[in-house]
């Protein structure tokens, strides 16, 4: 694949600066620099120490990455938030896993992805799952083409820079409109479900009650971070578990999985430098609260 920037700086930098400004990894950079790529400046090839001068573009050429071997190709069914170069914001169904796991070796999101760009004919053929969902979570999952993309996103996903907005349906009603749980969490043993405990990692989750009836209410819910389950921890915790959560002590009458929809995804592209937001329509489930 092949990128390039315009530096707009008063004063000459190195390349490897610029491009950590931009979000590139170390990693990265250095295996560019070993040969696994090369860098242009004014369409040159230059050496990864050069500086470069107000103005200047800067091109990255990296080779295509081979395929995942042990990922299977899926055909099935795609829905498309956004799609560029790099990145695809991919819509996902309720009841989709995002990757192949120990029960599902193929029709997840990745298998998906994978089949789609060999229909579209890509060179690169090893997408990588930047957000990912719960099997019964349905919406938004930002998906970098190429490990390119994957690397230059990884700083906002470390910082917790990227906004991942989720709407949702627990049980019982609440006494004010806005809150923060902060509750670490943690998993014990081999279990699926992970609990509230003091030696957990840190966990916050905020959120605003959009609606409410005699015994439920609809809310929508920031991550402030990104730990497995935690919308459905935090709210069981509080004594609002998810209808349809199974697994946390959700009211199943209801709804057979939990209302739980990432409705709202928003990252600043290191590529074109604009912040790129993107929302996703209630699933069907969802109508009546």
């Amino acid at each position: 694949m092949e990128a390039t920037w315009q530096y707009t700086g008063q004063k000459p930098v190195k390349i490897k600066k610029f491009l950590q400004s931009l979000g590139m990894g170390h990693r990265l950079f250095n295996e560019i620099k070993k040969g696994q790529g090369q860098f242009l400046v004014d369409h040159r090839v230059v050496r990864p120490t050069t500086q470069i001068l107000p103005n200047q573009p800067l091109t990255i050429q990296v080779a295509p990455e081979p395929a995942d071997p042990t990922v299977a190709v899926s055909h099935e069914p795609l829905k498309l938030a956004y799609e560029d170069d790099n990145w695809l914001v991919v819509d996902k169904p309720a009841g989709v896993s995002s990757i192949p796991g120990p029960t599902t070796s193929n029709g997840t999101i990745l298998n998906r992805v994978k089949g789609y760009l060999e229909e579209q004919g890509s060179e690169d053929l090893r997408p990588h799952l930047i957000t990912r969902l719960d099997r019964f979570t349905s919406g938004l999952l930002l998906v970098a083409k190429h490990h390119v993309a994957s690397s230059m996103i990884s700083q906002q996903v470390q910082q917790h820079q990227m906004l991942k907005e989720y709407t949702a349906v627990v049980s019982g009603r609440f006494a004010d409109n806005h809150g923060v749980i902060n509750q670490p969490i943690a998993r014990r043993g081999g279990q699926v479900a992970r609990v509230i405990a003091p030696d957990g990692q840190r966990a916050v989750t905020e959120y605003w009650v959009e609606d409410q009836g005699v015994d439920w209410a609809r809310l929508r819910l920031q991550l402030h971070t990104g730990r497995t389950h935690q919308i459905r921890v935090h709210l069981a915790s509080a004594g609002h578990p998810l209808i349809g959560d199974h697994l946390y002590g959700g009211d199943m009458t209801r709804a057979d999985h939990q209302l739980l929809h990432a409705s709202k995804i928003s990252f600043l592209d290191p590529f074109s430098q604009k912040q790129l937001t993107f929302t996703s329509s209630l699933p069907e489930e969802f109508n009546g609260f």
